[in-house]
């Protein structure tokens, strides 16, 4: 049984926070994937981003993904990008099951200008260019969030609905 729920979307979305959140209402265990990168590689992905290219990067990325396939009842936080290299949306959906949390590019770009964490690909930019990259970025990455299973306004996120949701979707599961 592919008890696993993997939560993509763009940087900012709130991915991590959602995932925290569902896993304590179902009980489940929950993952990071880019804190489960910093952990196994001993480097910020801001400081890994510095020294070494996206691609690396995004192979180590995938590497770490398939690895999640041994977790069970897990909600897995997957990186903005994780879902747009390699196989790796349709490797999730085969493996487990997606929630595209979809945001509108002006929400994603006042989150980013106001978050704590600061995002390599976006740092040096001011909010007019930050909001053109996203708008640009979200119409590239949208042929593959819209692959998820489920996708859900994360604008107004309404976290019983997504378990309802989930229930629809998992009906065997523990959910």
């Amino acid at each position: 049984m592919n008890n696993r729920i993997y939560l993509v979307g763009y940087m900012g979305a709130g991915k991590s926070t959602c995932a925290k959140r569902l896993s304590n209402k179902l009980n489940w265990d929950f993952k990071d994937l880019d804190q489960l990168f910093e952990s196994k590689y001993k480097i910020a992905i801001t400081n890994f981003f510095e020294k070494y290219d996206e691609s690396l990067f995004r192979r180590l990325e995938r590497d770490l993904l398939q690895e999640t396939h041994s977790l069970q009842n897990t909600i897995i936080a997957t990186g903005g990008g994780t879902a747009c290299f390699y196989n790796n949306m349709s490797w999730m959906n085969e493996n487990g099951h997606t929630v595209y949390l979809q945001m509108s590019p002006s929400a994603l770009t006042n989150r980013l200008i106001h978050a704590k964490k600061k995002r390599p690909l976006i740092a040096k930019k001011n909010p007019e260019e930050m909001y053109l990259y996203v708008k640009n970025q979200l119409r590239q990455r949208a042929i593959f969030y819209s692959q998820a299973k489920i996708i859900i306004d994360a604008e107004s996120l309404n976290l019983d609905l997504l378990v309802v949701k989930l229930k629809k979707e998992l009906p065997d599961s523990k959910i």
